[in-house]
């Protein structure tokens, strides 16, 4: 007879990801659909590679204000309907981005995108922390952020296709890009609550026997879980906190950054639209795949130490590499390799955040790990884009990034190390 542990995980995984991978998915569509959008936005109204790093980086900065405050309304208001909310709001916001007139449009409309998105991506992760144990959250976590490389995959083609409607019914190629991609959110959001609940004891796909031992397992880990009153002052001023944020700073950039400048760098070589569009996907697909076999792997050696400093250490070395080539098939072997070691740390980084902080201080210390990391974020995307301008290089525009990584990867052996020392 199957262990109710694996029946319970599989009715959870089977009922909640779906809809939140799909979310996420398109979260992630919108957001970095202005690096394709970009290849014709950006000469037609005078945004340049500063500007456009500028504006972008805006993003995160609204990113950081609104997180932490969202992740504490979740907490009061629920997660059925706080994160319909979020998906709403970054739809209508998208639909913003079809106005942009120059520069500084193109930057409040990043703004509101970002402050709209806020919160969703930490509500997530901490929903999650509250309906599975601590032994599965590397691969469920791997498993939800599997929307991210996805994302580029599939609006990699649906971004190219987009941008060729230029000129039907009056409209630029990328305001039907941003238009078409921003609805999917909106109709997301008005779907969730009928589709998710607040707790497991709301549900009715689990039997007694199943609800009981689900809330004995999550009740025995807030019971020895480290943490203090969950407040989000006493939270920021926990070095636990720092640390986790710059590991996962070095992260977020790269993925993000990449996002949204990957399909100028490949571009770059002379090839036409499409071609790019078909090489951008090939990292993200392989990343894919990837992170999913990672988390597994970190939860059967329940390594979440060295599961997040190996992949810090690879795509640092696979960063600065990119300074001594020039080749096209050199450089997209590197970015291979950079995104599968970058998305492969993200499901074991966030189950040891998690246990990190423990159940009490989740809620506002999971948003503030990532509010502070996509501050980071914030201040390399809009680096890179003075770096590239200036020296007309890529590859010295992705030094930064292969710095942080570096620091990333010392801070996590040495969070290894002071978890090891008694208290």
């Amino acid at each position: 007879m199957e262990d109710i542990e694996h029946i319970v995980i599989r009715k959870l995984s089977l009922r909640l990801l779906p809809v939140l991978i799909l979310g996420y998915l398109v979260a992630f569509i919108d957001r970095s659909n202005i690096g394709f959008a970009t290849l014709t936005m950006g000469p037609q109204l005078g945004i340049g590679p500063a500007a456009f790093g500028f504006g972008s980086g805006l993003f995160f900065v609204a990113y950081v204000l609104f997180e932490v405050p969202s992740n504490l309304a979740q907490e009061r208001f629920g997660a059925r309907l706080w994160i319909a909310r979020i998906m709403i709001t970054w739809g209508l916001a998208g639909l913003a981005m079809v106005a942009v007139c120059g520069p500084i449009s193109f930057s409040l409309a990043r703004f509101l995108l970002g402050a709209a998105e806020a919160g969703f991506f930490p509500g997530v992760i901490l929903y999650l922390s509250q309906w599975f144990p601590s032994t599965h959250r590397s691969r469920i976590v791997a498993l939800f952020m599997i929307s991210i490389p996805l994302s580029n995959v599939v609006g990699s083609a649906l971004s190219a296709m987009l941008l060729a409607l230029d000129g039907v019914w009056g409209l630029k190629g990328w305001q039907w890009l941003f238009l078409l991609e921003s609805l999917p959110a909106i109709v997301l959001g008005l779907l969730v609550p009928f589709v998710l609940a607040d707790r497991p004891d709301q549900v009715r796909w689990l039997t007694e026997a199943e609800r009981e031992w689900l809330t004995k397992a999550l009740a025995a880990e807030r019971g020895t879980a480290q943490g203090g009153h969950g407040r989000a002052w006493k939270v920021i001023a926990d070095r636990r906190i720092w640390a986790l944020a710059l590991i996962y700073c070095g992260s977020s950039a790269t993925s993000n950054v990449l996002s949204l400048w990957q399909p100028q760098i490949i571009k770059s070589f002379g090839l036409t639209l499409w071609e790019t569009a078909l090489l951008n996907m090939l990292p993200f697909a392989a990343a894919t795949g990837f992170m999913v076999f990672w988390g597994y792997r970190a939860d059967i050696r329940g390594s979440r130490i060295g599961a997040t400093a190996a992949p810090l250490l690879v795509t640092s070395g696979a960063l600065f590499l990119t300074l001594v080539t020039h080749a096209l098939v050199a450089t997209m072997a590197l970015l291979v390799v950079v995104l599968m070691a970058n998305y492969a740390l993200k499901g074991p980084f966030w189950a040891l955040s998690s246990e990190t902080l423990g159940a009490r201080d989740a809620a506002a210390g999971l948003a503030a790990i990532n509010a502070i990391a996509h501050l980071g974020t914030s201040g390399v995307n809009t680096l890179f884009g003075v770096l590239q301008e200036r020296s007309g290089s890529f590859a010295i525009a992705l030094l930064p990034l292969a710095l942080l990584t570096l620091a990333g990867c010392g801070m996590t052996l040495w969070l290894g190390k002071s978890r090891r020392q008694p208290a």
